[in-house]
């Protein structure tokens, strides 16, 4: 049994791998963090002349009909890459979130403009820091209009249009909402990973459109997070693999007592420890990918286990490039920190580990009962 992707997927990522080397070195994430701008917009150009923000969408919608595989293996390259562009957001939550539940008149307004590049979407859930739980949402929805607030919204400042949760006469709803309509403020927020910065919408009055059936936003949010996890644990392991390859490659090259400091005991376990973690967390994306390509009741667990394992790998191993480039690590000239800023913005973008710790428990439990 083969568990690895096709040679034509393989074939994709060659060609992700060296379009990103060359248009989307670690420069360009550094540009976009050290400026006022959200994102790097030649960058989103180049990507979607390419047809990959169109990975998932069908072509009768303006889009390449790739697939999750094709998708996933994108994926893991933007990681690699620490691509300053809102890809997750726009591909992973608002693509996904109308493919599932957007009506045919909202999938032929909005998906052709994803896959164009033409407009990007985000998703604004949460009102404020530590907030958890979908469902413990004060925006309001009634008549059309919009009213409320959330922060922090991943990518906010880039979006042109927002998935917004809100609660109306059924419960909690999600609502299509322009940015660029009357009664939207978008603020720019101070963030830990200022390349893919944070914002707060502000709504007055404003007019949005249901997305969905009323009072389904809470489910509908649940299966939404379980295909993103799965896409976002790639982006987290080809970061992961892109700051060991840097270490050990840094490691061989430093030399302490006259000999590379990466044949001391030391750093040799320490080395192995990060790869294994990041080869769990691989089998793990993998099963994933399995069952998000197959639309398979497996998802949920699944889904937990990768997001889980990769932001464990990607963590981990952004610590530990800090700690084996010794002094220079933690400056700011070098990239180690691009790494570390990354691989905690990721790993609370849909709820922290410790939070699919616990909904991985409870999934596993129903599935036993």
């Amino acid at each position: 049994m083969n568990f690895d992707f096709s040679a034509d997927q393989e074939s994709l990522r060659q060609t992700a791998r060296g379009f990103l080397e060359a248009h989307a070195s670690l420069r360009v994430c550094r540009a976009v963090l050290e400026s006022d701008q959200p994102y790097s917009r030649e960058l989103w150009k180049r990507v979607a002349a390419l047809g990959w923000l169109g990975a998932s969408i069908p072509e009768e919608h303006g889009g390449a009909g790739m697939g999750y595989l094709e998708l996933a293996v994108l994926a893991e390259e933007m990681g690699r890459a620490l691509a300053p562009i809102p890809f997750s957001s726009s591909v992973y939550l608002a693509t996904e979130a109308l493919l599932l539940s957007g009506s045919p008149e909202q999938k032929r307004k909005y998906l052709p403009r994803l896959a164009a590049g033409e407009a990007i979407g985000a998703l604004a859930l949460v009102e404020g820091v530590g907030q958890r739980g979908v469902a413990n949402v004060a925006t309001r929805f009634a008549d059309g209009v919009l009213t409320g607030t959330k922060l922090p919204v991943l990518d906010g400042a880039a979006a042109d249009f927002a998935i917004v949760s809100a609660r109306d006469q059924g419960g909690v709803s999600l609502v299509l909402v322009d940015l660029h309509a009357d009664g939207v403020e978008v603020e720019a927020l101070r963030s830990f990973d200022p390349s893919r910065p944070l914002a707060r919408l502000s709504f007055t009055e404003t007019h949005g459109e249901l997305l969905g059936a009323p009072g389904q936003g809470v489910p509908l949010v649940e299966e939404l997070f379980d295909r993103a996890a799965v896409l976002l644990a790639f982006e987290q392991l080809g970061g992961a693999c892109r700051a060991f390859e840097i270490t050990r490659a840094f490691t061989l090259e430093r030399y302490a007592f006259g000999r590379p400091i990466a044949s001391f005991q030391a750093i040799k376990h320490r080395l192995a420890d990060v790869w294994c973690h990041i080869e769990l967390a691989r089998s793990n994306c993998y099963y994933g990918a399995w069952a998000l390509s197959n639309n398979d009741v497996e998802l949920g667990v699944a889904s937990g286990i990768a997001h889980i394992a990769a932001s464990d790998a990607f963590t981990r191993t952004a610590e530990e490039m800090m700690q084996m480039h010794g002094g220079i690590g933690y400056t700011w000239e070098y990239d180690c920190h691009l790494f570390y800023r990354r691989a905690k913005l990721l790993s609370a973008v849909l709820g922290t580990p410790s939070s699919w710790k616990h909904k991985l428990i409870d999934r596993l439990r129903a599935g036993r009962a």
